[in-house]
């Protein structure tokens, strides 16, 4: 059953619990995220629309220079059920002129998008190979879980097509995979520049890293310092002051 939630920055989405809600790690690619006034962004598999919804606000308190207007934002999504969701969500909230929300293959860009047609390019994929028996018996959230439409090298080379020379591409994703991701980054030309490990205790191993790459860089990969979600059943302040900026 459909469900509308409020979040934090006051916008309203629609959410199917059933299939996917959103969860940290969008919120922390945002946070993660630098987007410029004027910039032309695109979120690769939106789900719902919860990094446009985010980005945009966010958007919003940027300083504007004299040449520079609002940020667009594009997200793009495979299954047809989230995508209509995150239109209503686009109406519900008058955004209609900000954000788009297009039905769509990530293997497909070529025949959607123009090359470099972005500054700023945006994933939260999914994480976890196929594995048969495992894997979520609710068809829409074996999709949004698992690499059965989209794998990290589909991501990376969408997002090499789609980002301009002085572009930034931004992922969240798992540490385990991460020699994967950077095969797929030096495949399609992406350097990854900035990254940050996020830790679900102190004493627990990472679960997500942060991840910002270039195209046609210099390597030069800078890890910011670890952030760490809870103490005891708490979330850290550190986390919530992170995501709230």
């Amino acid at each position: 059953m459909t469900r509308l939630d409020l979040l934090p920055n006051g916008y309203k989405i629609f959410q199917d619990p059933a299939a996917f809600c959103f969860g940290a790690d969008a919120q922390l690619l945002c946070s993660f995220a630098k987007v410029k006034r004027g910039c032309a962004a695109i979120d690769l598999g939106c789900g719902n629309g919860i990094i446009p919804f985010l980005l945009h606000k966010k958007s919003l308190s940027l300083r504007s220079s004299h040449a520079a207007g609002p940020c667009r934002f594009t997200g793009l999504e495979i299954q047809e059920q989230a995508a209509e969701l995150a239109q209503k969500s686009v109406a519900l909230n008058g955004l209609e002129k900000s954000i788009d929300i297009i039905q769509g293959d990530i293997k497909n860009v070529k025949k959607l998008f123009q090359p470099q047609s972005f500054d700023v390019v945006l994933s939260n994929p999914p994480y976890m190979k196929v594995q048969g028996s495992r894997e979520n018996a609710d068809e829409r959230k074996r999709i949004a879980r698992h690499e059965i439409f989209c794998t990290v090298n589909d991501v990376a080379a969408a997002a090499s097509y789609l980002i301009k020379t002085n572009g930034t591409f931004f992922m969240v994703h798992r540490p385990y995979r991460l020699q994967e991701i950077f095969d797929a980054f030096e495949k399609h030309k992406l350097v990854a520049r900035r990254a940050r490990l996020v830790y679900p205790a102190a004493d627990k191993a990472p679960e997500m890293i942060l991840i910002e790459a270039r195209k046609n860089c210099a390597k030069d990969l800078k890890f910011e310092p670890p952030l760490v979600m809870y103490q005891g059943r708490d979330y850290t302040k550190e986390f919530l002051d992170y995501i709230s900026d």
